[in-house]
């Protein structure tokens, strides 16, 4: 049974079944605390939180997961990968352990002509919580499985929670046997390579205390309504009716594995190593791609620093399996077309991820070669302490900053005879990730801090949002908290966050930066609202501070907003949007929006492009929205179901969630996008846009900025003026400042060489006296001085060869000449090969200067050269360079 098969049955069967099919949310979380999605219930768990009332009593879903922490294993063992597909089914206050417990056991053993799964019976195992009496008895006397194929397990095996504060119960897992040569006999509690999980089922019923471990908390009593939260991995179940031994095996990977054999020359099959290699390029192709999808660019933090990691893995196994040419092109197509029967997305948005994985390729072959230059000289290094050891810092360096894979820096290491410190290593990225769990651990318990918006939206309900056709209004204070905490009041000079029933006032959301103003109560008190966010769903929060009076909870109040900062914002986003229009017209649908920020009279907007876009394009973008603005076209926004959205081919904004119901913003016949943010009425409204020009962000993500209304007015008057003076100054017209600045320009660039050519030789007539001056050490003419300052590194480097072949016959020659640049000290040093003959280096006698300098440097035998931030040392470092020949000689 093909996965999108088992995918197709599972829905069915719960939407059968009274379930709501809710479709995959984004791998984006949407959740402070998550980077990416990493488990199937993380879409619900507002619900079962209780931030938010769930808007049905059942639900089903296949959610797209990736987990990361053990990314390292993927491919040394059939069981590590970093995505998967989890397959749930929820329910909130309606049925518990016997309704979950038969609607899994029905389908997995009901027979595939029937809709289920078809698995035998007698291979599944049973695992129930230790104290739980309730799941076993169901599992023996409702469902009839055998007591010897139920076994109960403690808290580390059978206990769920979030690992802080909240909801929490005993969950029962399915087991599937898959025989002898997978291990011993004896269930899951003895062999779970043998007996592998397929599914859990939690029951939700109890709410539990803080704790210093998975196991260690207390439980603080029964939950008001008991909840079911189930997961069945997809991959697993896969791998058991596909007749598999593992999850590389199956349909949705095997095929890439066959694509990396077919594009390296490998078999899979053949060896260990290469066999780790193949599994880690499907893997890690597959997550890519899905990540990509969802709108993940590769970059240096967060979820992009994921995405670039899994995507560098992939390539460097790549180059590993013996692949010289590039390669993602053709695995991503495999991948779309797979994944592409489960999510069509991928189909329809595969030009926008080949553009950013290829991209990221290109930048990784880069970084290969750059990579290569700094090991070079680390190698360098190490060999000129004495040392056969790389050391880890500089392992780490290369890993962390130039995204070098370890592997790849032992390899080349062992080429030049080092092994690497990689103990050392090892224990810097165990820092680095201790670092991060603690972060991540900080952030975690961050959501404790919204019980008390949580307390306002189950006492007063969500905030009435009436700013798109107000923009002031009467309401009442249903929440206030004064530095943090709730309180009944707040006094003049208090810094407060105010919730009220309804609201003008725009929370910031959708790239969209809040509204501010003023809310006066009937009292005479006034709140100056400096910002306005929604921390938990449905609840806007005012935050400022009281001007004048007393704040009372529950009292009268009226809300207005800033008017003039509105409507500037208005104007640019409505802008944002015919940029983003205008974008994807010229450059095709990869220029999908990747971000963005609305502020009074200007905007940014993100969007995907490999390349940088070229300024006829950017002005022809530029014109097209100003076209649009005179043709006076009405804006307007309706609100339809999601279906309907996507039937008429509207766009849906960057970083947004959406509901069943959207609000769906149309300018005339130019544009249609889902948006919650606020617009002008008509596109005349809007005046005039400029943009300013456009900059990479980060692989595959480029940036427009531009100014709208007055902004862009005053902007092109300074412009203007500009363009005024310099007519003034070259004595044209504007036409033809272009030229004239050109002529000039060029005048003073052919001066400038007239400049250096004499100072180069100014400097070269000092050689025949160098020459002349060099002092016998031991036997090696000798020519070591200092040079005027300010003479480039360029010139020092060609009068010191220039001197060192002056110096006639067949003595060993060192030359080192010194010079302030800029402040700094710089100096070269150059030997012919008598010199090298008796061991006497450039390398070493740079460093040695380079150290005395308060710095470095290196370079070949012959000439090296280097630097440091000391110029009163240049003496001192002369003087340690006659030392070192004399030694040597």
């Amino acid at each position: 049974m093909e996965s999108a098969e088992i995918r197709r049955r599972w829905l069915r069967f719960f939407e059968e079944r009274g379930h709501t099919v809710v479709p995959s949310a984004s791998l984006i979380a949407d959740d402070p605390t998550l980077l990416l999605v990493p488990a199937g219930m993380v879409p619900f768990k507002p619900y079962f939180l209780g931030e938010v009332k769930p808007p049905y009593k059942t639900a089903t879903s296949v959610q797209k997961c990736v987990r990361t922490p053990d990314i390292e294993e993927v491919g040394k063992t059939t069981r590590h990968g970093t995505f998967f597909q989890m397959c749930g089914n929820f329910s909130f206050g309606d049925y518990f352990k016997e309704g979950a417990i038969k609607y899994a056991w029905e389908l997995l053993t009901s027979p595939q002509d029937k809709g289920g799964y078809g698995l035998e019976p007698e291979k599944l195992w049973i695992t129930v919580y230790l104290e739980d009496d309730e799941a076993e008895r169901i599992w023996h006397e409702v469902v009839g499985v055998p007591k010897e194929r139920i076994q109960r397990l403690g808290k580390k095996d059978n206990y769920w929670s979030m690992g802080v504060p909240g909801p929490c119960g005993p969950c029962s897992e399915i087991n599937y046997d898959r025989g002898p040569e997978f291990g011993v006999e004896g269930g899951p509690a003895v062999n779970d390579e043998r007996y592998v999980e397929i599914w859990n089922l939690v029951f939700m019923q109890y709410e539990r205390g803080a704790g210093t471990s998975k196991e260690d908390f207390e439980i603080l009593g029964d939950l008001p309504s008991k909840n079911i939260d189930t997961g069945l991995g997809l991959e697993r179940l896969a791998m058991i009716l596909q007749g598999v031994r593992n999850m590389y095996e199956t349909d949705t990977l095997r095929v890439v594995i066959d694509k990396a054999t077919e594009l390296s020359g490998v078999r899979y099959g053949g060896s260990e190593a290469t066999d780790v290699s193949l599994r880690v390029v499907a893997d890690h192709m597959r997550t890519s791609t899905m990540l990509i999808g969802d709108g993940v660019t590769p970059g240096n933090e967060g979820r992009g620093y994921v995405l670039r990691r899994i995507m560098r893995r992939a390539i460097r196994n790549m180059r590993l399996l013996g692949a010289t040419d590039l390669v993602v092109g053709e695995l991503l197509d495999v991948v779309i077309n797979t994944m592409g029967q489960q999510y069509p997305e991928l189909l329809e948005d595969r030009r926008r991820i080949e553009t950013v994985a290829l991209a990221e390729e290109a930048a990784f072959v880069k970084t290969l070669k750059a990579g290569t230059n700094i090991l070079d000289t680390a190698v360098t290094d190490t060999k000129a302490a004495g040392s056969t050891v790389l050391p880890g810092d500089k392992a780490f360096l290369l890993h962390d900053t130039w995204g070098f894979p370890i592997d790849l820096t032992l390899e080349m290491a062992a080429e030049q005879g080092l092994s690497v410190d990689e103990d050392g290593f090892r224990r810097l990225m165990k820092e680095q990730r201790e670092r991060a769990k603690a972060d991540a651990q900080a952030k975690k318990h961050g959501h404790a801090d919204l019980s008390a918006y949580r307390e306002v939206a189950d006492k007063s309900g969500s905030t009435e949002f009436t700013g798109y056709s107000a923009t002031e209004g009467e309401s009442t204070v249903v929440g206030l908290l004064v530095n943090g905490a709730p309180a009944p009041a707040a006094l003049e000079g208090d810094e407060v966050e105010v919730v009220l029933d309804r609201t003008p006032f725009y929370a910031e959301g959708g790239g969209q930066l809040a509204d501010t103003g003023r809310i006066k109560l009937d009292s005479g008190a006034v709140v100056e609202v400096r910002d306005v966010q929604q921390p938990v769903p449905g609840v806007t929060v005012h935050k400022g501070s009281v001007q004048v009076g007393e704040v009372v909870l529950g009292a009268s109040a009226y809300a207005a907003i800033d008017i003039t900062r509105r409507r500037a914002i208005a104007r640019a986003h409505s802008a944002t949007h015919l940029t983003h229009q205008a974008l994807r017209d010229a450059l095709g649908p990869t220029a999908a929006q990747a971000g963005s920020e609305n502020s009074p009279g200007r905007f940014r907007f993100d969007f995907g492009s490999p390349t940088a876009v070229p300024g006829s394009v950017l002005t022809d973008v530029e014109q097209k929205i100003n076209d649009v603005l005179a043709r006076e076209l009405d804006v307007h926004a309706e609100v339809m179901s999601m279906e309907d959205a996507k039937k008429q081919g509207a766009i849906a904004e960057f970083g947004e969630k959406y509901g069943d119901r959207v609000r769906v913003v149309t300018i005339g016949d130019f544009s249609k996008e889902l948006c919650g943010g606020t617009h002008v009425h008509n596109t005349a409204q809007l005046g005039l846009v400029k943009l300013l020009g456009e900059s990479s962000i980060g692989s595959g993500v480029r940036r427009v900025e531009a100014l709208v209304g007055v902004d862009a007015y005053k902007f092109l008057a300074r412009e203007h003026t500009v363009v005024s003076q310099l007519t003034e100054l070259v004595k044209g017209r504007p036409e033809e400042l272009p030229e004239k600045i050109s002529g000039v320009l060029a005048k003073l660039k052919d001066a400038e060489k007239e400049i250096e050519k004499f100072r180069a030789e100014k400097v070269l007539q000092a050689a025949a006296g160098l020459a002349e001056g060099a002092k016998d050490v031991r036997g090696v003419a000798l020519a070591a001085a200092q040079v005027p300052d300010g003479t480039s590194a360029d010139d020092l480097r060609k009068l010191v060869l220039d001197v060192r072949g002056r110096i006639q016959g067949d003595r060993a020659v060192v030359v080192a000449l010194f010079t302030v640049a800029n402040g700094r000290p710089v100096t070269v040093i150059a030997t012919n090969e008598a010199a090298r003959e008796r061991g006497i280096k450039a390398g070493d006698l740079v460093r040695t200067a380079a150290k005395t300098l308060g710095g470095g440097g290196g370079g070949k035998p012959d000439v090296a050269q280097g630097g440091g931030q000391n110029a009163a040392a240049v003496p001192e470092a002369i003087e340690a360079v006659e030392r070192l020949v004399a030694e040597a000689a």
